[in-house]
Order: structure tokens, then C-alpha cells, then sequence
């Protein structure tokens, strides 16, 4: 397979913290904060994914002021209109410029039982209305032992693909469960093994090109002090950042990998 260069994304997955205005004076710093350390965000690709209610503000000051940083929500309804309460169509997201979209997220699926299924028709949902789904796979403590590293995740990303657009893309996050909040990360080896798991399902279901342009991410306890380790791997082209990602400079830090740690 030829050589791909995937532009890195470090992706900040707020969850439900931060309301409007707490919101546009992140983006406002992180930005600037990016800048002044020259960042170049055509080299590392930074995003952020406020609670719905934010969106509209991120939305205004990222236009307004015409900054580099790119947003998206943090879930989207399988369906794009109607009797749903509760629910955001991905026309009202694609209607306030996000480019992206979290889907399948570990918490979607343990707190409001997600099914695989469920998870492939917002990735169709997505593409639909010109989205990027960042679908999320991982497994549990349980699964680890029970069924070893790959299977679960890798089951997940066959079933959620088959919701994928043929020649749309999508991001793929490999977030182990285990590791989430937990501050114990992956070893870079081990998500490794799994992000290449991961690359051989996308070429399986969208072919040999798109797997080789997917981006793969690896999420789970992300700090400034572990990702150059990550990045250096093959099949990881960034990460999906909790609970570091309120965290201003330490994302900022995260973003700027390629400076702090040799590659």
C-alpha cells in the first residue's frame, strides 16, 4: 500500500462541561494560545467538541474571528427530523459549520444502551448531511480478559462502518474503556496493535485507499506527557482527549507534541 501523509487531530471531547460563555473564552484562548507558540494547525489539526448548547457561540467566534481551531458535536440522531425530543439532527449541526460529529462514544453506549447498529446509522446520519463521524470503539476491563485486545473493538468498527458513505471519510477513535478516566493509559505498543487491527477492518469495508487515509485515534487517559509516544506509532494519528482537553494549557501542550518530544 502506498504511503499516505494523514494529517494529525487532537480532538478535545468536552462532555458535559463548559456552558456558552465559558466556552467561547476556551476557544478564544486556546487559539491564542496555539498562535503565539506558532502553532501550525495545517500540520496538527486541533478540535474541540462542545455541549450542543455551546455550539452556536464556538460557532460565531471561530467565524467571526476567523480562527483555525474546528469544532463538532459531541452525538447526532440517527434521524434528521421529527417526533424526537431531545435529539439533534446532523442538518443542525452541518447548519453550524461542524465539520465532525462523536459517534458511538463508551458513555453513549454504557449510559443510553447504543447498539453497534445504532452507532451505524448515525454514521450514516453523518455522512448524510456532510459530516466527519468520529466513531469510537473500545472495550471494557471484562472484554480484555475475556476476549484479548482487538475483538471487540474490531466487531464494533465492522458493524458501525457498514453505515459509511463510500468515499466520505471518517475518523476512527480507539478508546479502551479500561483506560478512560481511569489515569492509566495504554502502552503505545498495545494501542498500536489494536489501531492496526483497526486500519485492516476499514480497508476490509471501505477498501485498501480509505484505509490507508483514515485517521485513527487513540483515546484514553491522554496527557502531554504520553502522547509523543503514541504519535510515533504507525497507526495512530492523534487523539481524542477527555479530561485534559479543560485543561488550557495541558491541551495546548498536547497539540503542540511534535515540539516538546522529538518525533
Amino acid at each position: 500500500m502506498a504511503a499516505v501523509t494523514r494529517t494529525p487531530l487532537i480532538a478535545g471531547n468536552w462532555k458535559m462541561n463548559l456552558d456558552h460563555l465559558q466556552s467561547i473564552a476556551f476557544v478564544q484562548k486556546l487559539s491564542w494560545t496555539l498562535s503565539d507558540a506558532r502553532h501550525d494547525f495545517g500540520d496538527v489539526e486541533v478540535a474541540v467538541f462542545p455541549p450542543f448548547t455551546d455550539l452556536r457561540s464556538v460557532q460565531t467566534l471561530v467565524n467571526g474571528d476567523d480562527l483555525p481551531v474546528r469544532f463538532g458535536g459531541q452525538d447526532v440522531s440517527a434521524h434528521d427530523e421529527g417526533a424526537y425530543t431531545g435529539e439533534i439532527s446532523g442538518a443542525f449541526l452541518a447548519a453550524l459549520d461542524c465539520r465532525y460529529v462523536i459517534v458511538g462514544h463508551s458513555e453513549r453506549r454504557q449510559y443510553h444502551g447504543e447498539s453497534d447498529e445504532d452507532i451505524a446509522a448515525k454514521v450514516s446520519a453523518a455522512h448524510r448531511h456532510g459530516l466527519v463521524p468520529v466513531v469510537c470503539v473500545g472495550e471494557t476491563a471484562e472484554d480484555l480478559e475475556q476476549h484479548g485486545p482487538s475483538a471487540v473493538p474490531v466487531a464494533q468498527l465492522r458493524v458501525a462502518l457498514g453505515g459509511a458513505r463510500k468515499g466520505s471519510e471518517v475518523v476512527v477513535a480507539y478508546e479502551p474503556v479500561w483506560a478512560i478516566g481511569s489515569g492509566q493509559a495504554a502502552t503505545s505498543e498495545q494501542a498500536q496493535q489494536v489501531c492496526q487491527a483497526l486500519r485492516a477492518v476499514v480497508a476490509e469495508v471501505l477498501g485498501d485507499e480509505a484505509a490507508a487515509a483514515t485517521r485513527i485515534l487513540y483515546g484514553g487517559s491522554v496527557k502531554a506527557a504520553n502522547i509523543a509516544g503514541f504519535m510515533r506509532e504507525a497507526d495512530i494519528d492523534g487523539a481524542l482527549v477527555g479530561g485534559a482537553s479543560l485543561q488550557l494549557e495541558e491541551f495546548a501542550s498536547i497539540a503542540r507534541y511534535q515540539k516538546h518530544v522529538g518525533t
